[in-house]
């Protein structure tokens, strides 16, 4: 499929159900994060959180920290909806690569945005408060998580709440797909 034009659209570039059947989108599809997320379009806005990262680490610009905060907050609460980059990486990036069908779990990607809130609400604190090395470092932290992500599919905060399931801090309900194979590869539920 190409790129999707609808405003409620979902990370797959598939759009929610309501907009598929040609209703408006509603308060809840706003604030929903999509199960399974397109995994080129996550390694894309990855890639975006590693360019302005970087950019921020090397330069110090202050003002980085509020794209960078207000992107990943965003994507926490609504996927790539309320993203600029999300949107970009959903709706124009994704749709034009040859292989971009590939799904993985949503729950541990939304996990992981999480992380990345917490490393820039933290850097932005600490620039605010003058300690702008410090801000630079913990971002500098980020864009290592972020390219292990945009180059080698490898997401660290998903290793995380993988790890944070097994130990019972995260129940299994909550990522189903996560934990059943069969959920995701097709073959695997009928070979019984």
């Amino acid at each position: 499929m190409s790129g999707v034009s609808s405003a409620a659209t979902d990370i797959n570039g598939t759009g929610t159900a309501e907009a598929r059947a040609g209703g408006a989108s509603t308060i809840s599809n706003v604030f929903s994060f999509p199960n399974p997320v397109n995994e080129v379009a996550a390694r894309t806005v990855a890639a975006g959180v590693v360019v302005m990262a970087v950019t921020f680490a090397v330069t110090g610009w202050g003002w980085l920290l509020i794209p960078l905060t207000y992107g990943f907050i965003a994507r926490v609460l609504t996927g790539p909806t309320l993203s600029p980059l999300g949107r970009i990486a959903t709706q124009v990036v994704a749709p034009r690569l040859a292989d971009h069908e590939k799904h993985v779990p949503g729950p541990p990607k939304r996990f992981a945005q999480g992380i990345g809130v917490v490393f820039t609400v933290s850097a932005s604190v600490l620039w605010l408060a003058g300690a702008t090395g410090a801000s630079r470092a913990v971002i500098a932290m980020l864009a290592v998580a972020a390219f292990l992500e945009a180059a080698f599919a490898f997401c660290l905060g998903c290793k995380v709440f993988a790890l944070l399931m097994k130990v019972g801090v995260v129940p299994e309900a909550v990522c189903e797909e996560c934990n059943d194979l069969s959920l995701r590869i097709p073959g695997l539920s009928q070979s019984t």
